[in-house]
């Protein structure tokens, strides 16, 4: 249900009091400090528990000791931990505000069904089984059924509605082609299987380096839509009398979310929650203005997902969960809770 913004949180959007912006920025100062101690802590607890001096030895005097190989290998996996977190928070922010509904998420519009569909035809059809290969399908999947969902929402006339119809329509053919080719060919079940719960494993700096370029462009590009997002949250006719280019912000929007998810969950698979829950829970305490809400999104977004990915680690010892079931068991209960609360974040 598509959730229009009320008066009392337009204004809002107007420039807050030099007070408030103060509390705004040391809160998120605050959150970096938070995630530099998830960060760290990503790093020195797994299998083998490190010890503070250990994790400092690896990251600054690196000499080749098993424990330093440890720490290089969780390191990886902390810094790809925190770009997909980053790109999935980010590009849940901008859907929301595009589709004006605080429930959005990257799957709404079809994105993930795109990257998972293009990595399950990489390995049935094509014989791709390394995530170097791969990484590629699910990135141009990601954005050939972005594209389609824009053109049959109406590219310029593209409206909040029409978009997310396109995109559940183009999900549920995908999911339907998914599950006719998984089940009829067991070698690409096996393989796809632990890809499709979304895991940070496969962090190593091959794959860091093929998604950054990505994720950085994808990111600048989200924080540069944050006015004009706001100016679309007040309503078509006064963001067109402000002078907002609706078509253009729209399709730029568009761009955003599916570099960002599409990178993301080539590098990682389909994580889903993150960036669905953070940017709801981000607009209770920043309001409704996209100029604070993108970048708290970004920092909490890792957050979340390095600490989902550290309790997987610890409970099922020495194995691991992935890192998708986690934040599938956690996240749902909580978001069930901020959706029942008597007041939730809207738009």
């Amino acid at each position: 249900m598509l959730v229009e913004s009320s008066p009392e949180q337009r204004a809002e959007t107007a420039a807050a009091p030099p007070s408030r912006r103060a509390v705004r920025a040391l809160g998120l100062l605050a959150s970096l400090v938070l995630l530099a101690l998830v960060a760290l802590a990503s790093i020195a607890i797994g299998a083998k528990e490190l010890s503070l001096e250990q994790v400092w030895h690896g990251l600054f005097e690196d000499s080749g000791t098993y424990g330093d190989v440890v720490v290089a290998d969780r390191l990886s996996r902390t810094v790809l931990g925190v770009l997909a977190g980053a790109a999935l928070g980010l590009a849940g922010s901008v859907l929301q505000a595009l589709t004006r509904n605080p429930l959005a998420d990257p799957g709404l519009l079809g994105i993930n069904a795109g990257a998972s569909a293009a990595v399950v035809t990489a390995i049935t059809f094509f014989g791709v089984t390394s995530l170097s290969g791969y990484v590629w399908f699910a990135f141009f999947g990601a954005a050939a059924v972005g594209a389609l969902v824009w053109f049959l929402g109406g590219s310029r006339g593209a409206t909040p509605v029409r978009l997310a119809l396109a995109g559940t329509a183009i999900s549920a053919a995908l999911f339907g082609y998914l599950q006719a080719i998984m089940i009829l060919d067991d070698a690409a079940l096996g393989r796809m299987r632990f890809w499709t719960v979304g895991s940070l494993a496969s962090g190593s700096d091959s794959t860091i380096v093929q998604v950054l370029p990505f994720i950085v462009a994808g990111s600048l590009l989200a924080l540069a839509l944050a006015r004009p997002l706001n100016a679309m949250a007040m309503g078509d006719d006064t963001a067109k009398a402000l002078g907002a280019n609706l078509n253009r912000t729209r399709a730029l929007s568009m761009l955003a979310a599916t570099v960002l998810c599409g990178a993301a969950t080539a590098a990682c698979g389909p994580i889903i929650f993150v960036g669905l829950m953070v940017p709801h829970v981000v607009r209770s305490f920043t309001g409704p203005d996209q100029r604070w809400i993108l970048p708290y999104a970004a920092v909490l977004s890792p957050v979340l997902l390095l600490g989902a990915d550290v309790i997987g680690r610890i409970v099922a010892r020495p194995a691991e969960l992935q890192v998708g079931i986690v934040t599938a068991i956690l996240g749902g209960p909580v978001f069930i809770l901020l959706v029942r609360r008597r007041r939730t974040a809207q738009l």
